[in-house]
This record gives structure tokens, sequence and C-alpha cells, in this order.
């Protein structure tokens, strides 16, 4: 049986492969077949696994230094909600940017439902805005 506390444990070791480490084999481990993103990921991916998959690839291409730091994770029956703040050093060309060498930060919310030791959706918010003005594609 599932508990709270086992889905916020599924949902910290999937940030931590995926964007912490840039294992994109977490996209496996940790995505239902049938996973659903209900908003985009990010970075040109789609709302699916393998939306997830690109995201992850393009962040570390781009940011190879890039971490996830968890603020808070905060469960209630299959639901875990997430704070954090992710940070990297832009080394490479990512959304048409060409590097600039830039620590970035890139704060946000995202909310998982989680069944059988799976993720199966995603709702998130992150501050896109902010990340574009650190790379000085908008004026702040």
């Amino acid at each position: 049986m599932e508990t709270t506390e086992s889905n916020k444990a599924v949902v910290k070791d999937f940030i931590d492969g995926l964007f912490t480490k840039g294992d994109l084999s977490a996209v496996d481990t940790y995505l239902a077949e049938d996973f659903i993103a209900h908003d985009s990921p990010g970075f040109g991916g789609t709302p699916d696994r393998e939306g997830f998959r690109h995201a992850g690839e393009q962040i570390r291409a781009a940011f190879p230094d890039w971490h996830s730091e968890l603020h808070e994770l905060i469960a209630e029956g299959d639901l875990v909600a997430e704070r954090f703040t992710a940070s990297g050093t832009h080394q490479a060309e990512v959304m048409g940017v060409p590097a600039t060498g830039k620590t970035v930060t890139l704060p946000g919310i995202n909310i998982f439902r989680v069944r059988d030791g799976r993720i199966v959706e995603r709702w998130g918010q992150m501050d896109q805005l902010s990340l574009l003005r650190q790379l000085g594609v908008v004026p702040a």
C-alpha cells in the first residue's frame, strides 16, 4: 500500500535523478507509461515521458551543473507538491540563446500524482520569464 511518505520518496528520487544527477533513465524508472504533464515540461518538450527526457537532455547540455534544491515536499493521498529552486551555469546554447556563462536560478512549484509507485500526472509552474531575463533575452 502506498503512503504519503513513499509517494514523496518517488517524487524526490525522480527530481534528484533527472534534474540534479542528469540521469535520463529516471524517466523510465519513475514516470508511468501513461504519464501526462498538464503543461509543457519546458525546453521544447512534449507533455509526456519523452518530453521530460528531452527537457532533461536540453537542461543538462546547456547547464551541465544544473541541480534542483528541494525546499518542501507536501503530500496528501496520491498527490505530492514540490517547491524548489533549480540553478546552473549557462555553458551551451538553449532556446536559441548562446552560452552566457551566467549562473541562473529557476524557482517553481510542481504537483505530482503517484500511482503504484510511479508518477502518472504533473502540473507545474516555473518562473520562465525570470530565466529569460537572467539569460538577457528579455529586459529586466
